[in-house]
C-alpha cells in the first residue's frame, strides 16, 4: 500500500478559524494514523485577497495547536506555470472552450430563460459561448478580448467515459459531470481556478486522500473528471462534517469570534480549542 499523504489547504484571506482547525485536524490525523504525511498548502491564487500577515498568523496558529506539518508549505501563487499547461492540455482534447461573458450578462440570460439550469447551489452558466460560431470565437479572440476558459461538461464527459469516485464517509459516487455545469477553469484575471489548481497541486504533490468539507462534494464530480482528462491517479475522499456557528451556519472568514487568533487573546489553551471540535476520526 502507498504511504498516506494528505494535505490541508486554506486560502490566506483571513485568520484561521475552528472550521479550519477542524479541516487540518481530520488531515493531520488520518495522516499520522497510518504513519503518513500531512502536507500544508496555501490556495492563494486570488492575489487580489491574500495578506502576508495571513500566511505568517495561519502557520503560527497551527503550530501552537499543535498541529505540524511536513516539510514546507506549498504556495499556489508560485505554480501558475503548471496550471497554464494543464490548461493547455485541457485545449488540446477540445474539452474547455472560452468564454467572454461578463456576469451582467450571464445574469440577464438567465433570466431570460423559462427553464435555466439550476445546479445544487443555483442557477448554472446556460453555456451562452459554447454555442458561438467558431468564426466568431476566432474573431474575438484576434481582436484581443480576454476570455475565461470553461470546461465543456458534456463533451469531457464523452471523452473520459463514466466515472465515479469513493469517499471514506459517503462511499461510491458515481460522476455527474453535468452537476455544476461548465465551471471556470481559468479566470480572466487569474488564469486559473480552484477546481483546475487544487487537481494539478494534489497529483504533483501525490495526496492519497483528499479530505475537506461536505459543502464541496459536488465539486468532486468536476476534480474526478479533470483527473480523468489530464491523466492524474485518482485519490480517496473523505468529505467531512462542516463546524457550524449556534445558527447552523458554516464558519467563514466573518467569524472573528471563533478565529484561533481571538480565542488565545481570551487566555483558551491549544487543548480547551481542539475539545471545542467534533471527534475526527
Amino acid at each position: 500500500m502507498p504511504e498516506t499523504v494528505t494535505r490541508f489547504a486554506p486560502s490566506p484571506t483571513g485568520l484561521l478559524h475552528l472550521g479550519h482547525v477542524y479541516a487540518a485536524k481530520v488531515a493531520r490525523d488520518l495522516a499520522r494514523h497510518d504513519g503518513g504525511t500531512f502536507l500544508l498548502r496555501f490556495e492563494d491564487i486570488d492575489h487580489t485577497r491574500t495578506r502576508p500577515e495571513y500566511y505568517r498568523a495561519m502557520e503560527e496558529d497551527l503550530r501552537w495547536l499543535g498541529l505540524d506539518w511536513d516539510g514546507e508549505a506549498l504556495r499556489q501563487s508560485a505554480r501558475v506555470w503548471a496550471y497554464d499547461a494543464a490548461l493547455e492540455q485541457l485545449k488540446s482534447l477540445g474539452a474547455v472552450y472560452p468564454c467572454f461573458c461578463t456576469r451582467r450578462e450571464i445574469e440577464d440570460e438567465v433570466a431570460r430563460m423559462t427553464n435555466a439550469p439550476h445546479g445544487p447551489e443555483g442557477a448554472l452558466y446556460p453555456g451562452t459561448c459554447r454555442r458561438l460560431p467558431e468564426e466568431e470565437r476566432q474573431a474575438k479572440l484576434a481582436s484581443g478580448a480576454q476570455p475565461a476558459w470553461r470546461l465543456d461538461a458534456i463533451l469531457a464527459a464523452e471523452i473520459a467515459g463514466p466515472l465515479d469516485f469513493r469517499d471514506l464517509k459517503h462511499g461510491i459516487h458515481p460522476v455527474n459531470a453535468g452537476l455544476l455545469g461548465d465551471v471556470v477553469l481559468a479566470r480572466k484575471d487569474i488564469g486559473t481556478s480552484y477546481h483546475l489548481a487544487v487537481v494539478v497541486d494534489d497529483a504533483f504533490q501525490q495526496v492519497t486522500h483528499v479530505t475537506r468539507g461536505e459543502d464541496l462534494l459536488p465539486s468532486t464530480n468536476v476534480h474526478r473528471l479533470l483527473q480523468a482528462l489530464l491523466g492524474f491517479p485518482e485519490p480517496l475522499y473523505l468529505h467531512h462534517t462542516l463546524v457550524t456557528d449556534e445558527k447552523g451556519v458554516r464558519l467563514a472568514k466573518r467569524h472573528d469570534a471563533l478565529s484561533v487568533r481571538h480565542l488565545r487573546e481570551l487566555g483558551k489553551t491549544a487543548e480547551t480549542i481542539l475539545g471545542m471540535l467534533p471527534l475526527s476520526l
